[in-house]
């Protein structure tokens, strides 16, 4: 950055906020603390994924215990074609069948006392007098398939079945609303985990800078208000990279695990509008929330205080987040209204409302409503930053340095 007061002075501030923008961006996108800091969530990722994955294998093995075949080898060959025969038609419903290579006359019970692998119930007598061995509930489960199996074997149910034609209907009313509840919710937990999560480093890399005196050369160069829009733009960029980089990896551990969009009901806007008012949303919360931790960075020293002053914050961003969660549930009351006017819950309600209302002029209006706020916080922040830091305490240093500073460069031009 040129350090020519009158090139300075004919940076507008939108020019001057790029400027901080783009240093901010570049040093913190190509430090290793970075690097470090988007392998952070990559772990749980993984592991969750892998848990997943595993989970669901296991839980389909359990979830589908076997029935064994204990029979002379005739009447065990012609129920193992009848189960076969049956397995086309009725698929999953059917329990996996497995033959016992035990004696015919052994005793059921005493093979179920050995607990063999995931033999639930044990088929034993003759497709004319069966005879099912097991614990009450799987009895329950397993008698009617296993009559129908047995049935089978003996010819009495035909061998081939009439093509049976469908008709689909439009889910019920209630059943949409509950769906598209279900994404609202998973929407608004998700933009505040993000939020949370990377709003933080607003005001680490704030008060470093104020520690190493490089905010206050900053702002004898360039408007107040130009480097706290910088410093927020920077960081909502930094926070895309990091947003894309988690993405790609959870994508391709939902696309392994055969995980997709369609699990999740559609919202009403539908799916490409929702996920750009998502991102729209998240800017526009990151950007407010940010814009407060500035105007906390401004108050502390040290990082102690920084701890000490953001608590609060993140409490209140905690009751917020619930606030606009509660809203759901009423849509349209004056409890949802304060919601979606009160901007750091805005763009919760507003999410939501995406989520289960159709429309797209009440997104525009209220990103509108959200970036003005974000102006008036950032305005005040550096409004702030100006009073205590510049004219007081430890800030007087940068007052005095600034003195000097066009004191020198007046001498220079003289």
């Amino acid at each position: 950055m040129s350090m020519d007061p009158s090139a300075n002075s004919r940076l507008s501030l939108i020019q001057a906020a790029f400027v901080i923008a783009r240093r901010d961006f570049l040093a913190i996108l190509f430090s290793r603390a970075f690097l470090f800091f988007l392998l952070g969530p990559l772990f749980p990722i993984v592991v969750g994924g892998l848990a997943g994955g595993i989970g669901n294998q296991v839980k389909q093995e359990v979830a589908n215990p076997e029935l064994a075949v204990l029979m002379a080898p005739a009447e065990r060959d012609s129920v193992v074609a009848a189960h076969r025969a049956l397995a086309g038609q009725l698929g999953s419903s059917l329990p996996p069948l497995t033959v016992l290579q035990d004696d015919p006359g052994a005793d059921p019970q005493s093979i179920l006392a050995e607990k063999r692998a995931n033999i639930a119930a044990i088929l034993s007598g003759t497709r004319a007098e069966p005879v099912l061995t097991g614990p009450e509930d799987q009895l329950g489960r397993m008698q009617g398939r296993v009559a129908l199996i047995t049935a089978t074997a003996l010819g009495n149910v035909p061998s081939e079945y009439p093509e049976v034609s469908t008709t689909t209907v439009v889910t019920s009313g209630a059943n949409e609303r509950s769906g598209r509840l279900a994404t609202a919710q998973a929407a608004q937990v998700l933009l505040f985990l993000l939020t949370m999560l990377l709003a933080g480093m607003v005001l680490s890399n704030l008060v470093e800078e104020k520690a190493n005196k490089i905010i206050e050369i900053l702002a004898a160069s360039i408007p107040m208000d130009a480097v706290f829009f910088g410093k927020l733009f920077a960081m909502l960029g930094v926070s895309f990279v990091g947003i894309a980089v988690w993405g790609a990896v959870g994508g391709l551990i939902a696309q392994s695990t055969g995980f997709s969009l369609a699990s999740f009901p559609a919202p009403a806007v539908g799916w490409p509008l929702f996920i750009a008012l998502g991102i729209a949303y998240f800017a526009m919360a990151y950007l407010l929330l940010g814009s407060l931790f500035l105007a906390i960075g401004s108050l502390a020293s040290t990082v102690r205080e920084v701890q000490t002053l953001s608590m609060p914050v993140t409490m209140l961003q905690l009751l917020v987040f619930f606030a606009a969660s509660f809203a759901i549930a009423d849509q349209g009351s004056t409890f949802e209204w304060a919601a979606v006017i009160i901007p750091f819950s805005s763009p919760f309600a507003m999410l939501a409302r995406a989520a289960l209302q159709e429309g797209i002029a009440q997104h525009a209006i209220a990103l509108l409503w959200q970036a003005f706020a974000v102006t008036l916080f950032v305005k005040a922040g550096a409004t702030l930053f100006r009073k205590r830091v510049m004219k007081s305490g430890s800030g007087g240093h940068a007052k005095t340095g600034k003195k000097r500073w066009f004191g020198l460069a007046g001498r220079r031009s003289a």
